[in-house]
């Protein structure tokens, strides 16, 4: 019996060293499609990166601090991201503004000009988009010189004396959403019939006929 018992007890004593050894390995791989215990950033991290996103570019800011600077409050800036700002004037400060922008900031052409009716502010946005074929710098930037006029009478000044790229673009806004623009010499139709007696077709309260 005692030898029985001691036989039984080696047996199961290497059993439980046996154990021992597998439990002492290296635990499996996790498989790949298993998902990381850990998943998401800490919400330190994920503030310091918005904080820093927010903050406009060097250069952009340096152009937005020297209208500021020449302009004061006449200046509204909407916004500063990398290539792209954009400000808001009264229209009696427009021409002031864009001939600095031309002469002191390197915007020397208007690239388009667009316009955006808001019937609920009962105002129409006009929006000149400059941009530089002479500065390096400024390769590839695009200045949205921004004003906006009644939509009862609506009448802003032309930049065609400061940038002559304009002439078509005011006469296609003044043709789709009625600006009139003073000092340009065609304010006429170019794309719409000439007998066109509907209102212009960008205006919102605009309906095609039978729909």
């Amino acid at each position: 019996m005692g030898q029985d018992s001691d036989k039984a007890s080696k047996t199961t004593n290497g059993k439980l060293d046996k154990t021992n050894n597998v439990n002492q390995a290296q635990p499996p791989a996790r498989p790949p499609s298993a998902p990381s215990p850990v998943t998401k950033p800490a919400p330190t991290t994920t503030s310091a990166v918005t904080k820093k996103e927010a903050e406009p570019p060097a250069l952009e800011k340096g152009i937005i601090d020297t209208l500021v600077k020449e302009f004061g409050n006449k200046i509204n800036a909407v916004y500063a991201r990398p290539l792209r700002i954009k400000i808001v004037v009264e229209p009696k400060d427009i021409s002031a503004v864009a001939i600095f922008l031309r002469d002191s900031m390197g915007f020397d052409h208007a690239e388009s000009v667009a316009g955006t009716d808001y019937p609920k502010d009962n105002q129409i946005e006009v929006i000149y988009h400059l941009g530089s074929y002479g500065t390096r710098e400024l390769e590839g930037h695009i200045m949205a010189l921004t004003t906006r006029t009644s939509r009862d009478e609506a009448r802003l000044p032309s930049l065609i004396n400061v940038f002559r790229s304009v002439e078509y673009h005011e006469r296609e806004t003044y043709e789709m959403l009625g600006v009139y623009f003073e000092g340009h010499p065609r304010n006429e139709r170019f794309l719409l019939p000439e007998d066109w007696a509907d209102i212009p077709p960008l205006r919102r309260e605009f309906r095609i006929k039978g729909r």
